[in-house]
């Protein structure tokens, strides 16, 4: 200890023996023993703004993370010879309250970032709320205090207004919708049958007819038929008036070529009527009930093998019969739903073409058993034998031609044609076999229409449907209208 301290200096009254002890003792005394414990905390909890100390205190390196007892001894015998016994108490105390202050400034900044956390939350929601109140006000006084053009809008059309007798634009009804080449499957279905067709822009409609009591009714069995849903009632009769209110007789329009559609006049609506009665008893009922189309001047028509397109074109499927249909040569304002299976042809035709089946409901490259028996012997010789076969097979023989004269759509079921789906995706052999079809319906001047398409799941559904628009299926078989609407085709 002599070697590391020098001697403090002499204070009158006190010899120097006295002032040593007094030295030794507060060296060892307790409240020292306190600060030194205190002082033997880590470096680096302290701050250097926070252990801000006098000229002449030596700071530990700051490498080392504990002070030991010798650099404590050591700053202490310096300090001490050079302040004194007195000063080196006030330095004692000194230090005590700079860590004291330490740990009072790490509360206080612990404290003021929890009353920062609180008090940001409650003025953000406080700011929220008041902009909520705001905006629900602006809302209110817009309803309240209108402008003249909402003034306008409110009263469009009443007298009084400058705008009488405009309540509604002349061909209203279609006027901003687009059409698009979508076949309404099972049209009646429909809470609101041709028009919810309609406003989706499907430009063809189906509905299947009974024959009874003098009277056709719509539905997709009897169970499903009742007095007021009848042919008339829920097709012929709305769209007499939709195609009056599209070619109104003004000084400026008096004809009848407009059709359904708006933006596209020239656009006709296909009307398939699928007979599901016997087909000589039930069609002329058909042909009876369009006649005030027919005065209208709105059913297409052939006349002299030349077809003349109108807003309406009558197609008759199911059991329609085609030498009935077509009995009447010279003028014909109804066609024929021909076979599309029948059409395939390809550019070129190769060996393995030629050993294809007519139809694939099988795996890929698999065939059905064929029948035993001669294909001649099966043959119908009239067309009476023909007689309620169903779509494009009633009244029809082995060697009926198939033309626009006579038809207008080519229709299949898919699953017949085509079979079914492996992978999620059409193999090679169907994708020839859909566009052998469509090039032989479109040679004969036919539109090509595929029904039973897959509607499940929704990833292959529209996958086919992708194919067959962009192999160029005049028609496209949907039960979902507003998925198909919302295709971009």
């Amino acid at each position: 200890m002599a070697s590391t301290y020098s001697n403090p200096p002499q204070t009158s009254g006190s010899p120097e023996r006295s002032l040593t002890k007094n030295y030794d003792d507060d060296v060892y005394s307790s409240s020292s023993h306190e600060s030194h414990a205190s002082l033997r905390k880590p470096l680096s909890s302290f701050d250097d703004e926070d252990l801000d100390l006098e000229d002449g205190f030596e700071r530990p390196h700051k490498a080392k993370s504990w002070w030991s007892w010798k650099d404590i001894m050591t700053v202490r015998g310096r300090r001490k010879a050079s302040l004194g016994v007195e000063g080196y108490r006030d330095l004692n105390s000194h230090a005590t309250r700079l860590l004291e202050d330490v740990y009072a400034a790490r509360r206080r900044r612990k404290r003021n970032w929890y009353n920062y956390c609180i008090f940001s939350g409650i003025s953000g929601l406080t700011i929220l709320a008041l902009l909520l109140v705001l905006n629900l006000i602006l809302g209110l006084a817009t309803l309240i205090w209108t402008s003249d053009f909402d003034h306008v809008l409110q009263n469009w059309g009443q007298p009084g207004t400058g705008t009488e007798d405009l309540e509604w634009y002349p061909t209203d009804f279609t006027r901003d919708i687009l059409p698009i080449p979508c076949h309404s499957h099972n049209d009646y279905w429909r809470r609101v049958p041709l028009f919810s067709a309609l406003r989706a822009g499907c430009t063809g409609v189906e509905a299947d007819v009974w024959l009874f009591d003098n009277e056709l009714y719509v539905g997709h069995n009897t169970a499903s038929l009742t007095r007021n849903r009848t042919f008339t009632s829920l097709y012929i009769d709305p769209l007499v008036k939709i195609l009056q209110d599209a070619n109104p007789s003004s000084d400026f329009y008096n004809g009848t070529s407009h059709g359904v559609f708006d933006v596209d006049p020239g656009q006709t609506l296909t009307l398939l009527v699928d007979l599901k009665t016997s087909g000589a008893e039930t069609w002329p009922w058909v042909l009876k009930q369009v006649q005030p189309l027919r005065d209208a001047g709105w059913l297409s028509f052939v006349e002299n093998d030349t077809l003349h397109t109108r807003p309406i074109t009558l197609v008759g499927t199911g059991n329609t019969p085609f030498d009935v249909l077509t009995a009447n040569s010279p003028y014909r304002d109804a066609f024929f739903d021909a076979p599309l299976d029948t059409m395939w042809e390809a550019r070129r035709i190769t060996a393995e073409m030629a050993n294809w089946p007519t139809f694939d409901d099988g795996l890929p490259g698999e065939r059905l058993d064929e029948d035993e028996g001669s294909a001649e012997e099966k043959l119908p010789t009239s067309s009476s034998e023909t007689q309620d076969l169903g779509q494009g097979f009633s009244g029809t023989l082995p060697d009926t031609q198939f033309n626009a004269s006579n038809s207008y759509y080519a229709s299949v079921s898919f699953g017949k044609a085509v079979g079914r789906i492996w992978r999620g995706r059409l193999s090679p052999r169907q994708m020839k076999i859909i566009r052998g079809q469509i090039r032989g319906a479109h040679r004969r001047g036919l539109k090509a229409r595929y029904w039973d398409l897959p509607a499940w799941p929704l990833g292959l559904r529209n996958h086919v449907w992708d194919v067959l628009v962009k192999e160029g299926v005049d028609y496209l078989n949907v039960d979902d209208l507003r998925g198909a609407s919302r295709q971009a085709w």
